[in-house]
């Protein structure tokens, strides 16, 4: 009966079974990672350039864009590097760092995603007080918090994870390193602690989820309040992006990590993990990016001078 000790290496999901196919995947990736290496990083570029988003709302949305490519380039090269290789190995240290730092940034995208939830209650519920509660020291201070919860958090799960014995071999059913997928390869008793760390996990998620629902359920009362259609066509522009990109991560990650075992398929495993872990980071650019005409004044402003100075 071999441990943890005597692994190496982990076998990674393909992503398919012909050599055609593992190309057009990678092609698929390919493309994917470019979009959200493309629109996060004009995400950075607007905020830190244009002075007039020097605001709470963009300064949280740029720390949501570097969440997005940290996620998004945690997962993907590797994947990317398996398909167009033909191989499907990963070894033990990386797949420990592949999972710390999915973990670190995916968790610090809900604590940013609640954090923006609350700009948006107090700038449209409080507007009085908006200056007094999300100054720019107060700002830093729940970003400080957000990266450091999240990073206490993945390495509480990671630590955890990877103390247990394995013995049920080395192959992963995932095209990345994923904790429920390695306490499947764990011989280990300790399921006490393990559910002890799922049903912290579920309060966190479903705290961060309540609040959120229930600061939507007075901005969306303040907003039919407000007399003027272009006052609430206003409001609604800079809550939609939001409530899209929420709905969008929680979803798919709930989805992922609770269904039921009766569904699971690895097909249905690949296809739900792609959905959220690689296509958000690449779709909520786009989602901010559409509705936000601040966001989009700054971008053109940016690509006009950089075509001027060529």
């Amino acid at each position: 009966m071999s441990n943890s000790s005597s692994i190496s290496h982990f076998l990674l999901l393909a992503l398919a079974d012909t050599r055609q196919l593992q190309l057009l995947h990678f092609c698929l990736l390919l493309g994917i990672s470019l979009a959200a290496l493309l629109g996060n990083g004009l995400i950075i570029s607007a905020v830190a350039c244009g002075h007039h988003l020097h605001t709470p709302m963009f300064f949280f949305l740029l720390n949501l864009a570097l969440s997005d490519l940290g996620s998004i380039c945690t997962t993907v090269p590797k994947a990317m590097h398996n398909s167009l290789w033909d191989t499907t190995t990963i070894s033990y240290t990386g797949c420990a760092a592949q999972v710390f730092f999915f973990l670190f940034f995916i968790s610090a995208e809900l604590a940013l995603l609640t954090i923006m939830c609350y700009d948006r209650y107090v700038s449209i519920c409080k507007p009085l007080h908006y200056g007094t509660l999300l100054g720019s020291r107060a700002c830093a201070h729940m970003a400080a918090a957000a990266w450091a919860s999240a990073f206490l958090y993945s390495l509480l799960h990671t630590a955890n994870t990877f103390s247990l014995p394995l013995c049920h071999g080395n192959a992963l059913g995932q095209f990345f390193c994923e904790i429920p997928q390695i306490l499947r390869l764990s011989c280990s008793n300790s399921s006490l602690r393990e559910l002890g760390l799922i049903v912290f996990s579920i309060c966190v998620t479903s705290g961060c989820f309540v609040f959120i629902v229930f600061s939507y359920v007075q901005i969306f009362r303040a907003v039919l309040r407000i007399p003027s259609e272009q006052g609430r066509h206003k409001a609604f522009s800079t809550c939609l992006p939001h409530l899209a990109v929420v709905s969008l991560f929680i979803s798919t990650g709930t989805f992922a990590y609770l269904k039921p075992p009766s569904i699971s398929s690895p097909s249905l495993d690949l296809s739900v993990s792609l959905l959220y872990s690689v296509v958000p980071p690449a779709l909520n650019p786009l989602i901010y990016s559409l509705r936000n005409q601040e966001l989009k004044g700054t971008l053109r402003k940016i690509m006009t001078v950089s075509f001027q100075n060529q």
